[in-house]
């Protein structure tokens, strides 16, 4: 006899064993979930235990979903079923389950950042109603191509607070993945470098980077340079330059002639799904 339900706070435990059992037999690359790396993506992407869910056959967790919740919409961050009970609707019951209580609860858009090889999972989004909103796009960066400053500034180190505090982060950001959004950097700040072309009146382009992930969070230029104070800020990364991932880039945050430019070439993609929440 199979049944589910929604998580609390005391239920990281179960989580992290219902991941381990579900999630990783489909993803063996991926390291195990611990406590501690549940916890800290309740901080840095908002999961929410309340917007969690476990299926069990017995007391064995065959089925989980785990649920980012923000006030604009909730993400699936991840959803698996054990290989033993896959094909039997488990699925598709957790999707359901989550949307009747947003429907309720809200908020009401729900979406999903699948891997775009992962056929199981887009084809339960797409027969639970979820719509393919766009393609979201991994980039690796191989290095710049040599040009000159067509306006020399000043690299300077910057802060996500710094960027803050000159107005370059807010409702005008272009869209951007949950893991790269503002409220995610935000939370993960003290853990993010950054460098700025800085001329004498203000900031002109910056990037914001995890050294030790080897990991592009932001690349932004505020002027019409072609590219070029950009391209130097990432030859200033240096070792942790080169073979650093931008992921997940949405079309409408840089163009892939944008990123050719600069020097990234296209890798892994990943199919954004959206629905609304509805009763059921």
């Amino acid at each position: 006899m199979s049944s589910y339900r929604f998580c609390r706070t005391d239920d990281i435990g179960l989580l992290v064993d219902a991941l381990n059992r579900c999630w990783a037999p489909s993803f063996p690359g991926d390291p195990p979930m611990t406590p501690a790396a549940f916890k800290r993506s309740i901080r840095d992407l908002q999961v929410w235990c309340s917007s969690c869910m476990v299926a069990f056959a017995g007391a064995d967790p065959i089925g989980v979903l785990i649920g980012a919740k923000r006030p604009f919409a909730t993400l699936i961050h991840r959803i698996a079923v054990h290989p033993e009970h896959q094909r039997q609707g488990h699925g598709r019951h957790l999707l359901v389950s989550l949307s009747s209580k947003l429907a309720i609860l809200g908020p009401p858009r729900i979406v999903s950042e699948v891997v775009a090889t992962n056929a199981a999972a887009r084809e339960l989004f797409r027969a639970s109603g979820y719509v393919e909103e766009t393609t979201l796009t991994d980039y690796v960066w191989e290095g710049p191509p040599q040009r000159a400053l067509s306006q020399p500034g000043y690299v300077i180190p910057v802060t996500l607070d710094d960027l803050a505090a000159n107005g370059l982060l807010g409702d005008a950001t272009p869209p951007t993945p949950w893991e790269r959004s503002i409220e995610t950097l935000t939370a993960r700040k003290d853990e993010i470098d950054g460098l700025a072309m800085a001329s004498e009146e203000r900031i002109e382009a910056y990037v914001l980077y995890v050294k030790h992930e080897r990991k592009i969070l932001l690349v932004r230029s505020c002027v019409d340079d072609g590219g070029s104070r950009v391209s130097e800020l990432l030859r200033c990364l240096g070792p942790a330059g080169p073979g650093a991932v931008l992921p997940k880039v949405h079309p409408a945050e840089l163009s892939g002639a944008q990123l050719h430019t600069l020097g990234f070439r296209p890798a892994a993609t990943h199919l954004l799904y959206a629905a609304n929440a509805a009763s059921h």
